[in-house]
């Protein structure tokens, strides 16, 4: 299997951290399961094969699925011979770029070829076409810009400094200070924080805890 990362854009880097992609082209091989686990972010991907297309479960994946926060381990089925391309995202994207509620995609997905078409742009049909991993985060870039361009104002700049706080401190840092800094109560802190990111800020800063255990047994 091949896979490549590439940074995004200048003006898209407070949004996208980047694009990947992997590719399996061997008809040798057999049908892959991949298992994803929580990681503090929400991601994009088109995915396409001559053979089928990828699963969840029993879910069908659209062919371009945006998806939010995941808080459970679970696992992708595609075929033997597939292309993918994805996107991951800063965790504040869904509301500030997307306008969406992000509690309501956590450990779910959209179809967001659907939901570009009806915006006028043929995603999909678009990144079936592109023969290159460039030309295809290309397309990507020329959407997202043009949904940063839709939704301008909307970016939820404080939760964004936030969560960029609990992941300097790798989810060690005290939520009550950041609560008392955001000069809201409690509750407020909570529902705001979950709406923007899609979890609460304690599981947040779980996840962060976890992602900093498995990059020191990494290293």
């Amino acid at each position: 299997m091949e896979h490549q990362i590439i940074p995004p854009p200048e003006h898209l880097k407070d949004y996208v951290r980047y694009f990947w992609t992997l590719e399996s082209n061997s008809a040798a091989e057999t049908p892959k399961t991949f298992k994803t686990i929580a990681d503090g972010s929400p991601g994009m991907i088109f995915q396409h094969s001559d053979e089928g297309s990828f699963y969840q479960h029993d879910k069908k994946l659209a062919p371009v699925f945006l998806y939010g926060q995941t808080t459970a381990c679970t696992e992708i089925n595609s075929p033997a011979v597939f292309s993918t391309i994805g996107v991951y995202f800063a965790p504040h994207v869904l509301k500030s770029l997307f306008g969406l509620k992000a509690s309501e995609l956590t450990d779910s997905c959209i179809d967001i070829g659907e939901i570009a078409e009806r915006q006028g742009f043929p995603l999909a049909s678009r990144l079936l076409e592109a023969k290159t991993f460039e030309e295809k985060s290309g397309i990507l870039s020329e959407y997202l810009s043009l949904q940063l361009k839709q939704n301008e104002g909307r970016a939820d700049t404080l939760f964004a400094h936030i969560v960029d706080r609990i992941n300097r401190s790798n989810g060690i840092t005290s939520l009550k200070e950041l609560q008392q800094l955001s000069g809201m109560s409690e509750r407020n802190f909570e529902r705001r924080f979950q709406q923007s990111i899609g979890v609460s800020p304690k599981l947040y800063s779980r996840i962060c805890r976890f992602q900093a255990s498995l990059r020191q047994l990494r290293d």
